[in-house]
């Protein structure tokens, strides 16, 4: 079997392009720290007043200083536990309320009611149960990363053609079957979209979560900074915190690629 020859890479989608809107970033932000210099720091004025942080990211100098990589890993792992554990509920939950009516009559009214709630509005009640900021910000990540993967299972599985269904029931499968090797392999599409989403939703609140518990954590570095008046700092790990993003929706995307194998 002759092996299919992988298309060549796009240089201009894939690099230049994205490198001329990095670009327009930039320069904005140059216009912006021209325009009033006394407040805001040019790129190169922040890159050298907090070259250490870059320099050093996984350093430790004493109780409770820690390089800007350590507080990112650190905010990832609270991130990624309460995204796993979210979508150890969501998916067979979107699984249930897809396949049941009586299933979506119950949890349907339920998700839209908690859907919009602010992720923050979670936190004192987190607060009130767990009186920790660690399983806190766990449990507000959990809760806020559920409804996009519980909607877009959902809905993955209510679009499944009913002619797979029909022949499945042709042939005799039983129930466990037909979920394994025909509801899931044609919802997982749908899975990985709610998952994405969920995921930057987690990234996104993790940031808003720790500038209000306080401890380790990229987001509580950004508040002590702000506190500290260290914009360029700031700046920084607003830089940092999008980038960490960035990585983490393209890791999934490549897992839904090698899962999936659509492209």
């Amino acid at each position: 079997m002759v092996a299919k020859a992988k298309p060549p890479i796009d240089f201009n989608a894939s690099i230049f392009l994205p490198l001329i809107g990095f670009a327009g970033v930039i320069a904005v932000w140059w216009i912006m720290a021209l325009s009033k210099p006394d407040l805001i720091p040019t790129p190169l004025e922040a890159i050298k007043a907090n070259w250490s942080l870059l320099e050093n990211p996984f350093s430790r100098t004493g109780p409770g200083k820690m390089g800007i990589g350590l507080l990112l890993l650190a905010s990832l792992q609270r991130v990624l536990l309460g995204f796993l554990l979210g979508a150890l509920v969501a998916i067979p939950l979107g699984f249930l309320i897809g396949m049941s009516k009586v299933a979506w009559a119950i949890f349907n009214p339920l998700i839209q009611i908690f859907k919009p709630v602010s992720p923050l509005a979670w936190l004192p009640i987190a607060l009130t149960i767990f009186n920790l900021a660690d399983p806190s910000a766990i449990f507000v990540i959990f809760i806020t990363s559920l409804w996009p993967t519980i909607i877009n299972t959902a809905a993955g599985v209510q679009s499944i053609p009913q002619d797979y269904l029909n022949v499945a029931q042709i042939l005799g499968m039983p129930r466990w079957r037909q979920i394994t090797l025909v509801m899931l392999p044609a919802t997982l599409p749908y899975i990985f979209t709610g998952l994405r989403i969920s995921l930057g939703i987690a990234w996104l609140v993790i940031v808003a979560v720790e500038m209000l518990t306080g401890g380790v954590g990229i987001g509580f570095f950004v508040w002590d900074e702000w506190n500290r008046l260290n914009l360029s700092a700031v700046l920084l790990a607003v830089i940092l915190i999008g980038i960490t993003g960035l990585f983490l929706d393209y890791g999934l995307g490549k897992i839904q690629v090698l899962v999936t194998h659509r492209k």
